[in-house]
């Protein structure tokens, strides 16, 4: 039941995706050819509002093939008034920026469903105190509930730890202990930990672990706002960090997934309930969103770049020099697409 769960939550992500596509080719007067979920051979389709609607055998994304464009021969070209080749290089973007953007939206919405279920977070309640730390030396102990720094109120983990990390001095901590208030008085120290991509850095710290204690916030309509805003730009902020990373050699390349780890981890979420499902799917969203607008040629991202170079130069990319450029672009893609996949597999064996 869980991997038809990840299968309907992929599927759904790519359709939205090139929804934006076809909404925004149908806005500027492009004929839509086909739409289609998944690649391969055909298992469905039929016929309304002037095209194809085509579910494809493999669910590893989907494709809107509207007339005069066909990424498999970019030589093949139509000038008829209802063809994409005919629109001008600002209508292109348009239609190109519009799959990416429907993610973004996407995701945002899914946070704001989330939020206004009251999204789980985690306690600033001590698990782990590290032996010699600054938190030992004061006294703090498993189990105890801070609840102000420097009379500033804690709601939550997160709260606490980016006030210690942006702290000058020496913090007035307010402790809940069995019942009882105490008030401690300590001086975080630098200390080397690692960060989400798995590199050592060094930030300001107390020694405490948490105990995993959570709870819902509840959120009125502009926190709910806030709050779906806020995770969608951390999110798409996450994933362009992590992609130069990767580029640049700061995160090794065995760290990079694919299409299983998707399935896997929105299985794990699916049977953590509806929250995590949803939660998950939103950067997922973010993550297809993102990886369009890269620059490479087979990608929106490469064809937006295309089309700015015929924007600013007034003239359309040499023929030979785009079908190079679109060939060693899907070259990359099954290059990254193997490499996840790779990866997968020896997560599996390993």
């Amino acid at each position: 039941m869980s991997f038809m769960v990840s299968l309907f939550v992929l599927s759904a992500l790519i359709f939205f995706h090139e929804l934006g596509h076809y909404l925004a080719a149908r806005r500027v007067g492009v004929k839509v050819e086909v739409f289609s979920i998944g690649f391969g051979r055909k298992i469905a389709s039929f016929q309304r509002w002037g095209n194809e609607w085509r579910l494809a055998l493999i669910p590893l994304g989907g494709y809107v093939k509207m007339k005069g464009q066909d990424d498999s021969d970019p030589t093949k070209k139509s000038y008829d008034n209802d063809s994409y080749n005919v629109k001008t290089p600002l209508q292109k973007i348009f239609i190109l920026i519009a799959g990416p953007l429907a993610n973004f939206v996407l995701a945002f919405f899914l946070y704001f469903a989330i939020a206004l279920g009251g999204p789980s977070v985690l306690s600033p309640v001590i698990g782990k105190v590290v032996k010699d730390s600054p938190a030992f030396a004061a006294g703090l102990e498993t189990n105890d509930t801070i609840r102000s720094i420097n009379s500033i109120d804690i709601k939550t983990w997160e709260e606490m730890a980016k006030i210690i990390e942006a702290s000058d001095g020496s913090l007035s901590i307010e402790v809940e202990r069995a019942g009882f208030i105490q008030h401690i008085v300590l001086s975080p120290k630098i200390t080397q930990t690692t960060n989400m991509f798995n590199e050592v850095i060094e930030k300001k710290m107390i020694g405490i672990g948490s105990a995993g204690v959570t709870h819902k916030l509840e959120l009125g309509i502009s926190e709910t706002l806030s709050y779906a805003t806020n995770q969608t730009i951390f999110a798409s902020t996450m994933i362009f960090t992590g992609l130069k990373k990767l580029i640049v050699g700061e995160v090794p390349a065995n760290e990079l997934g694919g299409v299983i780890s998707i399935v896997k981890l929105t299985s794990d979420a699916s049977e953590a309930g509806w929250m995590s499902v949803f939660f998950f799917a939103a950067l997922i969203s973010v993550n297809l969103g993102v990886l369009n607008l890269l620059p490479i040629p087979a990608l929106d991202g490469g064809h937006i770049m295309f089309n700015l170079y015929e924007l600013i130069f007034k003239r359309e990319v040499n023929e030979e020099i785009m079908v190079k450029l679109t060939i060693a672009g899907w070259v990359i893609l099954f290059s990254l697409m193997g490499l996840g996949l790779y990866n997968d597999i020896n997560r599996l064996i390993g």
